[in-house]
């Protein structure tokens, strides 16, 4: 291992070879702080040359590599298990934005990147990089495109997946495959790209991106209706659909229980409603012919949905500020559930019109093995992605509640599957739900999965013991 060490110093600089514990604990701990692993080094590259270099000395030493970015993953995607084998490869050195091009509506930009500075970035430029995210502050577009992250935007714009054009790898076996084409147009060959997108760092290492932009809105526009129900609430998508069209960007689900824990940990944001409701749905438009007609889009759909009983009440924002308002209550939910407690998550997409069934169904089943349990349902209901996370009951602690999560994650998951959806929506398999998906996904394709990950890392050393 000193030789491999060495070796890899001579590559990238002392500097970047960490393996004390102190300078490699920050990498080697999930997010929600549930895992902790071991690495023999956590290996920070300043650009794809480095990175290509030190991947071809692991193939020579047969060292797996667990690829990093911002480490803001919920399934253990960029964390090493606990053999002490594996080098952390991170890659936020990669943080360089190559290209902006606003006639191709393109910008290039290093696996390393922070979101958010892209989002500035093409706002600089006059243009819009529509992806966002609650932790867009601290994750890097490589880790977005591994897991194909969806956020709030995806109803308009679509997942990580169709933001990308192309893309740079390093192979497992240490070469450069550049695909940094920004060509909407390309039918000459197997679409590598898609190939990599998605698959967690199991195939290879994107190491940059051309990623899409789109012309900046010249209105955004947030309202805030209260609902009965899930199946209101659909009723209402297609309400809006119908009116709005492309214009419709997000279109958000909360339970009234989300909005309780809310309030209750974070008492100064209040609902500007008189009363308390079951349903809440954030809508946002944004419009490229003027606020006014979006103002009037807008208010057509909510005077319509008021007349045909779909929702109780609404309002809508008339100011940045108040937008934001109520985007923050949307994005303090899972900061109200972290203070209430540990809590078991479920990211999940169900067909759009079997929504409502999956809810109460779902919820019914919970009650019935599992008395007191509490669900905290929200997510981006216009493309079909629930985040069905289920609390402790109030009456016992969340650590025993815990102890309950396989029991608790067949209930889901098993109704998930029964409604026709996926266990899996935009937070990826990694190393939770790597078993799980066993059961759902048929042996051909678990079967033409494998054979992939054979063919392109027969050494089994890139990112070993996730998805897969």
């Amino acid at each position: 291992m000193d030789t491999f060490l060495n070796a890899c110093r001579s590559v990238i600089g002392a500097t970047h070879v960490l393996t004390s514990a102190e300078d490699t604990a920050p990498y080697l701990t999930d997010w929600r702080r549930r895992y902790t692993g071991k690495a023999c080094a956590v290996l920070k590259p300043a650009d794809t040359q480095e990175l290509a270099a030190l991947v071809r000395l692991c193939n020579e030493h047969k060292v797996p590599m667990v690829p990093q970015g911002g480490n803001t993953g919920l399934v253990l995607g960029g964390i090493p298990d606990d053999s002490g084998k594996a080098v952390v490869l991170s890659l936020t050195r990669l943080n360089s934005i190559r290209h902006t091009d606003p006639v191709n509506n393109t910008i290039t930009v290093e696996a390393g990147c922070i979101l958010k500075n892209i989002q500035t970035a093409a706002s600089d430029a006059g243009r819009l990089f529509p992806l966002s995210l609650a932790a867009e502050g601290s994750c890097t577009i490589g880790g977005n495109l591994s897991t194909n992250a969806g956020g709030t935007a995806v109803l308009r714009y679509g997942n990580t997946r169709e933001l990308c054009l192309g893309l740079e790898v390093v192979t497992p076996q240490g070469d450069i495959w550049n695909g940094l084409r920004g060509l909407r147009k390309d039918n000459t060959g197997y679409d590598l790209r898609d190939l990599y997108i998605g698959a967690e760092g199991t195939l290879g290492l994107i190491t940059a991106a051309v990623l899409k932009l789109f012309p900046q809105p010249k209105a955004q526009l947030t309202a805030l209706a209260a609902l009965r129900t899930p199946d209101d609430a659909l009723r209402l998508l297609s309400l809006t659909q119908s009116y709005c069209v492309s214009s419709l960007t997000g279109f958000e689900l909360m339970s009234g229980f989300c909005i309780k824990l809310v309030n209750q940990h974070f008492p100064s944001m209040r609902l500007p409603f008189a009363e308390e409701h079951a349903q809440y749905v954030l809508l946002e438009l944004s419009d490229n012919e003027s606020e006014e007609h979006a103002q009037a889009m807008l208010e057509h759909v909510i005077s319509a949905a008021l007349q045909q009983d779909l929702i109780q009440d609404a309002i809508v924002a008339r100011s940045i500020a108040q937008s934001q308002a109520i985007w923050d209550f949307r994005e303090h939910i899972p900061l109200a559930q972290a203070a209430e407690g540990k809590n078991i998550k479920h990211d999940v997409s169900i067909p759009i019109s079997h929504i409502g069934d999956f809810i109460r169904t779902t919820d019914a089943l919970l009650q019935h093995s599992f008395p007191g349990a509490r669900m905290v349902t929200f997510g981006h209901l216009g493309d079909g992605n629930l985040h069905y996370n289920v609390a402790h009951p109030e009456q016992e602690t969340d650590q025993s509640f815990l102890k309950k999560q396989t029991a608790v994650n067949r209930v889901v998951h098993d109704s998930v599957h029964q409604h026709g959806g996926s266990i899996s929506a935009e937070h990826g398999i990694g190393a939770l739900k790597r078993t799980e998906i066993l059961r759902y996904k048929s042996d051909v394709e678990m079967q033409l999965m494998r054979s992939i990950k054979r063919a392109l890392d027969p050494l089994n050393l890139m990112n070993p013991g996730k998805l897969l």
